[in-house]
């Protein structure tokens, strides 16, 4: 199966576009974080942007999709609505997982997106498990798993490589890899800083990528795609990005000096897509106005569509979370 990239114009307009919807629903998310719209955890993708929109481009609608808790990006460029995720932001039970779920945990069964998860690594097994159901079953669609760097100290990501590639199972791991995890730079915490080359120890077929070029992630996400699915293997591909925010709302970011952050943002994702259109494809600044508006359009529906949503009735509460006992009692 052949899944080469076709790179054309309106091709990278669109993955600009879809930076762009991701770069500024996440500052809008941070600006209603602070007004209390939405609460609890909220961890930001800003930065990392190249990496969701590159690879959701080069799956298939039927792959399964498993993210972490940094996952509104990925859920954007998987083709979930604006909407519903800013409704499950609010906690909303017109949002994509009803309310229950919130930034953490978004989901959507008919985009074969399977969630974000709030344990770290704790997608890597679900993802190789929806792998092998694949083999058992004889599908054509794959898995992908997105982690993030620090997941590596876990034992689901050692678990879930070893497994995969003893029973020889469609599934493509990748990491995005940031280098501070939750706040620990990764050569204070890993002997061997190369993931990709950890994967490689168990068999896996292994790439590393530059996680800042959306264009250079697709192409190595394709090549990975087609290797998984005609060899029926297992391969990890290591994105190496940053993400400009800290690890979350209440990172304090110590450990890290602003020059360096400032440094990576001025080789950020959307930057470099926009120079790069505007040296070689002749982009006008009238194009990017135009994007920014149509984004700003949607934002603002998808928060108003989440400020009408309905707060889930109390007497709902505990509905889906105890199972019914064969007498129809609540355990």
């Amino acid at each position: 199966m052949s899944n080469k990239l076709h790179i054309n114009r309106d091709h990278l307009l669109e993955q600009l576009k879809q930076m762009v919807r991701i770069r500024r629903f996440e500052e809008k998310c941070a600006e209603l974080y602070s007004q209390q719209k939405i609460r609890g955890f909220l961890h930001l993708y800003i930065g990392e942007e190249a990496v969701a929109v590159g690879a959701m481009a080069a799956l298939d609608e039927d792959d399964q999709v498993v993210a972490t808790y940094r996952e509104h990006g990925h859920a954007l460029a998987r083709g979930l609505a604006m909407g519903p995720v800013m409704a499950e932001m609010y906690g909303k039970t017109n949002g994509c997982s009803r309310g229950r779920g919130g930034s953490m945990h978004l989901f959507d069964n008919a985009r074969h997106f399977y969630g974000g998860n709030a344990i770290v690594g704790g997608g890597l097994p679900l993802a190789t498990g929806l792998a092998m159901a694949n083999k058992q079953q004889q599908q054509s669609s794959i898995a992908v798993c997105f982690f993030g760097e620090g997941a590596v100290a876990e034992g689901e990501f050692h678990e879930s490589l070893n497994l995969a590639a003893l029973w020889q199972l469609p599934v493509l791991y990748i990491c995005e890899n940031n280098r501070y995890a939750m706040g620990t730079a990764l050569q204070y915490s890993e002997s061997e800083m190369n993931i990709a080359k950890k994967a490689a120890s168990y068999g896996l077929q292994v790439a590393q990528v530059d996680g800042m070029n959306v264009v250079d992630v697709e192409a190595a996400v394709r090549k990975a795609v087609d290797a998984v699915r005609d060899n029926q293997q297992p391969y990890l591909l290591e994105c190496l990005t940053y993400r400009f925010r800290g690890h979350s709302s209440f990172d304090g970011q110590l450990y890290r000096d602003k020059a360096e952050v400032s440094e990576w943002e001025k080789k950020g994702p959307v930057k470099r897509l926009v120079r790069w259109l505007t040296e070689y494809n002749h982009f006008e600044t009238e194009e990017m106005d135009q994007i920014e508006r149509q984004v700003e359009a949607e934002i603002a529906a998808a928060v108003a569509f989440a400020e009408a949503g309905e707060w889930e009735a109390v007497e709902d509460l505990c509905k889906d979370v105890y199972s019914p006992t064969p007498s129809g009692d609540a355990v």
